[in-house]
């Protein structure tokens, strides 16, 4: 890539986002736009960013974002060694503890205003992103995150965890009553934190969690829809087809088959497979990616496609940062594990694509949402705020795929 080092997978190239390099500086650029006006000095981090850096909503607080960019900050000190960088883990840790966690009932507040709980809902995909953030935590030298990892895996065991079927649960109320909703993306997070939690501490549970989750989503559920991972399932998980249909105001919940959330369990696949080689977790890590980008990208205007449905058709056909981001990883990696140009050709494709459409040129960031012909979307009506986690996940799985054998 730098002409000096083959890379595995990707050969060298003019290409810029080819080069660890390039990535390693705008990283720099991206974790620059968040640091440090981010942090609240009263707690927690400001979440609801305009494109110029401009905060909106700051007395609000979503758990996921309080937990994403804690990740980013351990994304960040493993990039820098910045002690700026790494005080700024413990700033959001320490906001996850003392506002969103419920001390008594073990549970996490979905949402805070003015550190107030507006929504005390209990969602297993916020626990994913606890986990993960402990996790990460622990990773960058905070020996007190690695008991907090043991006790969300006690939580997640106690409530979510459903043995006779091998998954999780997805929701359940303040005083821990499970609605009758199960989803994969809850369980496809936790996967990717128990990967983390794994690579935190050495503890064997954690890697074999991952991978029985990921043997059950993309293997046995995976075959109830024609070998894709739908979002939906009832309480004996059974695919529901109808879950959310025509409504695409649930970010967290969207209807039909997400590209996206296919390319996501290929990349977990081949992470799973760096600490316990199984040829099929490869393989069937390119059918989830081949089919998912064949089926979503837009030939006519590029980019990947939020949804497409059941036969394949095109549902939702706005392009998310997130899934090009994610498929930059997978292809990235794939192309490490394989070293077929398919891939490459997929991963230039979609990295320039990104890079045109989706990356600020002034702020560094990326949009969140372009509209089909990529034209610009209102941004700020989206509750979750603004973290570019996936991007900065993705750029670091990037520059370590492309690292010189």
């Amino acid at each position: 890539m730098n002409g000096q080092s083959t890379p595995t997978g990707v050969e060298s190239s003019a290409a810029p986002q080819r080069s660890p390099a390039f990535l390693r500086h705008y990283l720099g650029q991206l974790i620059s736009f968040y640091h440090p006006r981010c942090l609240d000095p009263r707690g927690g981090y400001f979440q609801f960013f305009r494109r110029d850096g401009s905060v909106f909503e700051p007395q609000m607080r979503h758990l996921v974002s309080s937990a994403r960019i804690a990740v980013n900050y351990a994304f960040a000190y493993r990039q820098s060694g910045s002690p700026e960088h790494r005080a700024a883990i413990a700033h959001g840790i320490d906001y996850l503890r003392a506002a969103h966690r419920n001390a008594r009932t073990g549970g996490y507040a979905w949402l805070l205003r003015d550190g107030e709980v507006v929504d005390a809902t209990n969602h297993c995909y916020g626990l994913a992103f606890v986990m993960l953030a402990y996790a990460k935590a622990a990773q960058s030298g905070f020996h007190e995150a690695r008991t907090y990892v043991d006790e969300t895996w006690e939580i997640l065991e106690a409530r979510f965890w459903e043995p006779r079927h091998g998954l999780y649960a997805d929701e359940a109320s303040a005083d821990w009553t499970l609605s009758p909703y199960r989803g994969q993306n809850a369980n496809m997070h936790l996967c990717e934190a128990f990967i983390a939690a794994f690579e935190a501490t050495g503890v064997s549970r954690f890697l074999d969690r991952a991978a029985l989750l990921a043997d059950h989503m993309v293997n046995r559920q995976a075959a109830l829809c024609g070998g894709q991972v739908w979002e939906h399932y009832d309480t004996d998980w059974q695919v529901d087809w109808l879950y959310n249909k025509g409504d695409r105001s649930n970010i967290f919940r969207p209807w039909g088959l997400q590209p996206g959330h296919q390319i996501e369990w290929a990349k977990l696949l081949l992470l799973l497979e760096r600490h316990d080689p199984r040829p099929w977790r490869a393989n069937r890590a390119g059918e989830l990616f081949r089919t998912a980008v064949e089926l979503a990208w837009d030939r006519r205007n590029e980019g990947l496609i939020y949804g497409y449905d059941e036969n394949g058709g095109a549902y939702d056909r706005d392009k998310y940062s997130w899934v090009q981001a994610e498929a930059m990883a997978a292809a990235a990696l794939l192309a490490q594990r394989s070293r077929e140009t398919y891939y490459v050709d997929w991963y230039d494709r979609i990295a320039a694509y990104s890079w045109r459409v989706f990356v600020d040129p002034q702020y560094g960031c990326w949009h969140r949402i372009r509209t089909p012909d990529n034209a610009p979307c209102d941004e700020e009506g989206c509750f979750s705020g603004l973290t570019d986690y996936h991007t900065m996940s993705a750029c670091t799985d990037i520059i370590a795929a492309l690292a010189p054998v």
